[in-house]
């Protein structure tokens, strides 16, 4: 039970934990992460963005990248105000279920049904932590979702948030200069392989 003596009050950390707890570390970084964002939940912390963009200065962020299992190929977005090629995503509002983020994100950036990775199902395959490279810089704590889409189900974007959007291939991601995308890119591109051929 909570301080405020609301046993519903504790349900969205107990989840989160769960949604942790379940993601098998890719390297050190990810277990640290990992470790790093479990205490920050079971401490108590404030989890959600209240006011943009760094009120508190670390919250809860949803991650999805679109996956045409087809063709091999991972959709990124250029962020405008991080300047990077980035998986789209958004923050989580309070007391939300991550899925029901990358729902609601996937539909208002992309204007497309989320559909759950076959590999991951509505669970995050990766976690970050990642202090952000913009003026008002904060840390991100990023669930890393997999979304699978047709290619040329995705014509239209959030043109406010993003300025263009790609396809490209694991192998192309991995080639890609990593200071052009989010800095954990490549990890989670090797981590998708490793899945993919597990």
């Amino acid at each position: 039970m909570t301080a405020t003596g609301d046993p519903l009050a504790s349900r969205p950390r107990a989840r989160l934990l769960d949604l942790i707890g379940a993601i098998e570390p890719w390297d050190d970084l990810e277990r640290a992460h990992l470790a790093t964002a479990t205490e920050w939940i079971a401490r108590g912390a404030p989890l959600y963005r209240v006011r943009p963009p760094d009120v508190p200065p670390t919250h809860l962020v949803c991650y999805f990248v679109v996956h045409d299992v087809v063709r091999g190929e991972l959709l990124l977005t250029a962020h405008r105000k991080a300047g990077l090629w980035l998986p789209a995503g958004g923050h989580v509002e309070p007391d939300e279920d991550p899925w029901d983020t990358v729902v609601r994100e996937c539909r208002e950036e992309l204007s497309l049904q989320a559909t759950a990775s076959s590999l991951t199902g509505a669970h995050p395959l990766f976690l970050t932590v990642t202090p952000t490279r913009e003026r008002h810089p904060h840390t991100d704590v990023s669930l890393w979702y997999v979304l699978n889409a047709d290619a040329d189900a995705v014509t239209t974007y959030d043109r406010g948030e993003f300025e263009a959007i790609r396809w490209l291939t694991k192998e192309q991601v991995l080639q890609e200069p990593i200071d052009r995308l989010d800095p954990h890119m490549h990890r989670f591109a090797r981590k998708l392989q490793h899945a993919e051929a597990g």
